[in-house]
């Protein structure tokens, strides 16, 4: 197992900033973090309710020794001056397409053998579900599991959504101070798929059991239990267990 890698200068200077203001403007939540590992890469499987709650998610991460590193969409690399503090990160960019995105996945596989926590968005953009639900996910997050053996933490998070709402960027809701929530759960396991050829089948498996544990961790830190199914962006409406989308 590698160990766990010194992140880059800029990735230091950018928490030096902006961990204190998310230390003075939240109240903090953090559960499970006995599951996070102590060395080594891993993946981090998580839920997407906010465009803030990239920072808070990595706030947690990062508050117990686990900086992470995102596979982020490609616009936001595009961005004049961000693009370039993402690079300089060690951030790693997706693009639409199958060949961009194969690049972004074998660099995240890279990334785990060298030591490095990468976090997937499982769900690929932020949950359009009406009560907030994880929605159907996509395949990049299993891929990678299977192809380099790394343990998926499943991380559920819950508060960000009062700080920022869904698609209302940049009405900030500072005040009150919201607690955000945070979960890490046990490593899905997948080591029955292991080792099999990487099908869509194999892949669809994958996909269902990391979102399921993801979604178990925020039915926890929620008190609540999810509704049947989930919702599927493309169609608009909630679909029953068993689908996932490809990450191209």
């Amino acid at each position: 197992m590698s160990p766990r890698q010194a992140v880059p200068p800029v990735y230091r200077g950018i928490v030096g900033i902006l961990r204190p203001i998310a230390m003075t403007m939240t109240k903090r939540d953090w559960q499970g973090t006995e599951n996070i590992p102590a060395e080594g890469g891993f993946i981090v499987a998580a839920n997407h309710v906010s465009h803030v709650d990239p920072i808070l998610l990595a706030h947690y991460l990062i508050d117990h020794d686990a900086a992470p590193y995102f596979l982020a969409k490609q616009e936001l690399f595009d961005v004049k001056g961000l693009g370039t503090l993402l690079t300089a990160a060690g951030q790693i960019p997706v693009a639409r397409g199958s060949a961009t995105a194969a690049e972004a996945f074998r660099q995240g596989a890279e990334g785990i053998a060298s030591g490095k926590p990468i976090l997937f968005y499982v769900e690929g953009t932020i949950t359009r579900d009406p009560e907030g639900w994880p929605m159907v996910g996509k395949s990049g997050a299993a891929r990678v599991a299977l192809e380099t053996g790394a343990p998926v933490i499943p991380v559920a998070q819950w508060g960000a959504q009062t700080v920022l709402r869904p698609y209302e960027f940049p009405l900030l809701r500072l005040l009150p101070r919201k607690t955000i929530h945070m979960r890490a759960g046990a490593p899905v396991d997948l080591d029955d798929l292991r080792g099999r050829p990487i099908t869509r089948e194999v892949l669809n498996e994958a996909t269902e059991r990391i979102m399921d544990a993801i979604t178990a961790q925020l039915e926890i830190i929620r008190g609540q239990a999810a509704p049947p199914g989930r919702w599927d962006r493309r169609k608009g409406e909630r679909v029953i267990k068993g689908r996932m989308e490809d990450q191209s």
